[in-house]
């Protein structure tokens, strides 16, 4: 599973390996580091700070240690001194924090794995999540589209759900509970979480021993620093009041209502109706890509609310139960071609590929999402391959003309 990883440090090339994550929040890591001293002394396997302070931070370490070794040494040395140097944006991580965690917490101990898990979604996202990686991985647990939807979140043109963070965590808790009980070891599954189960399978058969950093060195090179960037970050949400980090306040409301919405409502009505902007909705329900909520009787969607004052009570209602802003799913479409003896026509499941079109034009005109294509037919770029017939659906029965429409046209 390729990963959000903010810096991975690569010994065997000298180099460092930066991936940066396209997002439309305002917090942007800039992890500044003396590279070349950094990675002389994890070459010579020279400790990273004075004796004094490794008892120090080994102590501490230890004293939060739970369900998951948290073992100090001088490549979880070099990222607590990643984290150290970003101040500023620590406390901005630590604000959200407040927010996103208990939503992680309910998660992971519904599925009986351990708590310290949730600092994972930091080196992933910054909890971030409109997070996008370079290749593709979307949201704080930055899932790729076909891992998604192995563990059961919904990816289609008015959802995706790897950005909701309570459906994303779910998920997240779901893999790493597999991968636990394939490796055994709760260090091995968070690499799984980086580089895939099939890597952390190689490494550990070239290791011949079934825990982490034995298998370090036979895994890829960002993997090998994702583990102790993991270990770093539980030390510095626990101690970064020890380190002058001073946590910031959400630019947005933590204290939440939940409403089940079962028709297609537009947040910027409900945003009126709460005398808010719109922007903060989107910030509690990032899954709607199209700030619709696509709610109906047979599968009610989850509506974040900042806390609702009672005055705004009957204008909310009004808009969730059949006022007059409410988006219409399906509005009636008629074709030339159709008459009420003649049923509606319905799109063809495959395509020829002509010249000049592309996989964005063809995913517009059947209505589906160029990620689709790519999956329905194993295709590894965005080329689309002219001349060669291509499957338009997942195999199911194909969409009447008139879903098309609907599901292509803009409906803000």
């Amino acid at each position: 599973m390729k990963k959000l990883f903010t810096l991975a440090i690569c010994l065997l090339s000298l180099q460092i390996v930066h991936a940066n994550a396209t997002s439309s929040s305002k917090l942007k890591f800039q992890w500044l580091i003396n590279s070349r001293d950094t990675i002389l002394r994890q070459a010579i396997g020279q400790p990273a700070a004075p004796a004094p302070l490794r008892g120090i931070y080994e102590r501490r370490l230890d004293s939060i240690s739970k369900d998951i070794p948290l073992e100090y040494n001088e490549y979880v040395q070099t990222y607590i001194d990643l984290y150290m140097q970003n101040r500023d944006e620590m406390g901005q991580v630590i604000g959200l924090s407040k927010y996103y965690f208990p939503i992680y917490e309910k998660a992971f101990h519904d599925a009986g794995i351990p708590e310290e898990i949730k600092f994972l979604s930091i080196v992933e996202s910054k909890l971030d999540p409109n997070a996008v990686s370079r290749v593709g991985a979307t949201g704080p647990w930055q899932f790729m589209y076909t891992t998604g939807k192995l563990y059961g979140l919904n990816i289609d043109s008015f959802v995706d759900e790897r950005r909701d963070p309570i459906q994303a965590t779910y998920a997240a808790a779901a893999y790493l509970k597999d991968a636990y009980q394939e490796f055994g070891d709760w260090l091995l599954a968070i690499a799984s979480y980086n580089c895939g189960k099939s890597n952390v399978e190689r490494a550990v058969e070239k290791a011949g021993e079934n825990d982490f950093w034995s298998a370090r060195q036979y895994l890829p090179a960002e993997t090998r620093g994702y583990v102790p960037a993991f270990i770093a970050m539980n030390y510095v949400m626990h101690y970064f009041n020890k380190h002058n980090i001073v946590p910031q306040a959400c630019n947005f409301s933590v204290k939440t209502d939940t409403v089940m919405v079962k028709k297609y409502v537009a947040l910027s009505s409900v945003a009126q109706a709460l005398k808010t902007n719109v922007s903060q909705l989107a910030i509690l329900n990032p899954a709607y890509r199209r700030l619709i909520v696509n709610g109906s009787a047979a599968r009610p969607r989850r509506l974040i609310l900042p806390q609702v004052a009672k005055e705004n009570f009957a204008a909310l209602y009004n808009v969730l139960n059949g006022g007059t802003d409410a988006v219409s799913p399906e509005p009636k479409v008629v074709y030339a071609s159709y008459t009420p003896d003649k049923p509606e026509r319905r799109m063809p499941t495959r395509h020829k590929v002509r010249k000049g079109e592309t996989l964005a034009s063809i995913a517009d005109k059947y209505g589906v999402e160029v990620q689709d294509l790519k999956v329905w037919n194993h295709l590894k770029s965005n080329r689309a391959p002219v001349g060669q017939t291509i499957k338009v659906t997942n195999g199911e029965e194909a969409p009447t003309s008139a879903a098309v429409d609907q599901r292509t046209k803009s409906v803000l």
